[in-house]
């Protein structure tokens, strides 16, 4: 079996790679000598820059919508295709859409529901499987990194259903780590707290910063060095870890 810890040539494919935490993710993979396909569902004028970025050679993007079957199968296929195989798969892909249940209709919460599920769950459900299917298939011993939240523990009073999404990402990584195992792919997720990128930026107050007794939010940077770490050989008896990196502010 394939070794997935390739250090000077992992093929990587970074869901929701455009900006934020998924361009740190990128970012750090390219440094140790990975190739990386930056996925991107709309924002491509951000993709590009990301990819411009990118230390090292061979880095590509994937262009495509995760939300449905057809189109994660479509984004994983393309990334085979770029990097020729992919070791590492991070789902970091997500929407965060507001509704807390006494502001909003029943009609919006419907809508919102949907499309955060589809994301948030069905869509790195699917990835995943494609991915996951591509190394068994293969004999690689892959690694899977999924982005949940600390908000799966802590709740999100005006986010309720990202919350409920990523306690799912947090358990279907658990599951996957067992039955994937016994094929040598390792399976865990990073809990971030508040990160500090450009979509949240104006959300970044005092008494936010004051959650964590660092008094400040995450760089993007410190989430994707726990990324890093966790698709790398040394990490493989943490399969099925969640990881918490949220400063302290939250813990259970």
């Amino acid at each position: 079996m394939a070794d997935g810890d390739h250090r000077m040539n992992r093929g990587v494919l970074v869901t929701g790679g455009s900006s934020g935490i998924g361009r740190a993710i990128a970012t750090a993979f390219a440094r140790s000598g990975d190739r990386v396909a930056v996925h991107y569902s709309s924002r491509r004028d951000n993709a590009e820059k990301t990819l411009a970025g990118l230390p090292g050679e061979g880095h590509v993007l994937v262009e495509g919508d995760l939300v449905t079957p057809e189109g994660a199968e479509a984004v994983v296929a393309r990334a085979i295709e770029a990097l020729g195989t992919v070791h590492v798969l991070v789902n970091n892909a997500a929407v965060v859409l507001p509704s807390p249940l006494a502001e909003t209709s029943y009609e919006d919460w419907q809508e919102q529901w949907r499309k955060t599920m589809d994301v948030n769950v069905f869509g790195i459900a699917n990835t995943t499987y494609c991915v996951a299917r591509h190394m068994i298939d293969n004999g690689i011993a892959g690694r899977i990194v999924n982005i949940g939240s600390r908000g799966a523990f802590r709740g999100e009073p005006d986010h309720p259903a990202y919350g409920a999404s990523k306690a799912a990402v947090h358990a279907l990584g658990q599951s996957l780590a067992a039955s994937l195992a016994p094929h040598g792919i390792a399976v865990a997720s990073v809990a971030p707290g508040f990160v500090a990128t450009e979509r949240v930026a104006d959300r970044v107050t005092d008494e936010v910063r004051a959650q964590s007794p660092f008094n400040r939010v995450g760089r993007p940077e410190e989430i994707a060095s726990a990324v890093h770490y966790l698709a790398s050989a040394e990490a493989t008896w943490t399969s099925g870890a969640v990881l918490d990196v949220n400063g302290a502010s939250y813990l259970h």
